[in-house]
């Protein structure tokens, strides 16, 4: 049977007196209980109060990282919107090489006028800032694929330059020019296809422009021949030589020497006939000297 009390004893030492106390069952647990109770609250407050703490130091800390990200952020738009300005500038000199090479303008630009007051959103931030990205990528793009062409069609006018015949091939005096003339030979009127330039026999000649070796040989009429292919439809005939330093299929460029002037085919006189040709048709050389 189950006790209905409890007896405290307390003996003080040195001291002949025992205290006695009686502490019902009911109590006593009633106390372990409310102990028990206030353990646990007491733990629990504990373990909230570090959890607090803890989340405490936590937000601060990412409060912290919030603000050096916006900072690099708006740090980053900054350079943003210093890039874009320095690419609408590259698009308008880009715009002016183009109309200096006679191109068409490029497709729609990417850097179109925009504005407006500052957003405060964070998401609006990221979002505006994503879109500055984008538009300097499409800009770089076009920039890219522009000079790209502008570059295509600089090597090609470089290489129209280069062959379109320039300057004199020898140095010497005319005796015969481009046009009608009463032939030297039978006395009727005749087209002369090109320029006589009289010099002594040995002068060297030179090439007037980039190409390629087309002729070099003994023709009919022009003596010892010397004919460059040019492309773009250009050809230069030199006639009458009498050395020939090059050889057919020889890649040549403006100022090489070629042959030497002579009087070999039908010639009155030490001279070079010098012709130049486009599709096949005469030019006058006067033009490209």
């Amino acid at each position: 049977m189950a006790a209905k009390k409890f007896t405290v004893l307390i003996i003080p030492e040195g001291s002949h007196r025992v205290r006695r106390f009686s502490i019902k069952r009911g109590a006593l647990q009633g106390v372990i209980t409310a102990g028990s109770i206030l353990l646990l609250a007491v733990s629990l407050l504990l373990v909230d109060y570090i959890r607090t703490n803890i989340d405490r130091q936590e937000l601060h800390r990412l409060q912290a990282q919030s603000n050096a990200q916006q900072q690099e952020v708006q740090s980053l738009a900054a350079s943003l919107d210093g890039l874009r300005k320095e690419m609408v500038v590259l698009a308008q000199n880009d715009a002016k090489v183009r109309v200096m090479a006679q191109l068409s303008p490029p497709r729609a630009e990417a850097l179109a006028g925009i504005g407006g007051p500052a957003e405060e959103d964070a998401a609006s931030r990221f979002s505006d800032l994503q879109q500055r990205i984008d538009e300097i990528r499409q800009a770089i793009d076009l920039r890219r694929e522009s000079q790209e062409e502008i570059r295509g069609v600089l090597n090609d006018q470089r290489s129209l330059l280069a062959a379109k015949p320039q300057g004199w091939p020898i140095k010497g005096w005319v005796t015969s020019d481009f046009g009608m003339r009463n032939s030297p030979f039978t006395g009727k009127r005749k087209m002369h296809e090109g320029l006589d330039v009289a010099a002594r026999t040995g002068t060297p000649v030179f090439a007037t422009a980039d190409g390629i070796i087309s002729k070099a040989e003994t023709a009919p009429g022009y003596g010892k021949l010397v004919i460059i292919d040019h492309g773009y439809g250009y050809k230069t005939y030199f006639a009458h030589n009498s050395k020939i330093f090059v050889k057919v299929g020889q890649r040549i460029k403006r100022g090489d020497k070629i042959a030497a002037v002579g009087n070999t085919g039908s010639s009155t006189g030490s001279h070079l006939h010098y012709e130049v040709r486009r599709n096949g048709v005469p030019l006058n050389p006067r033009k490209y000297l």
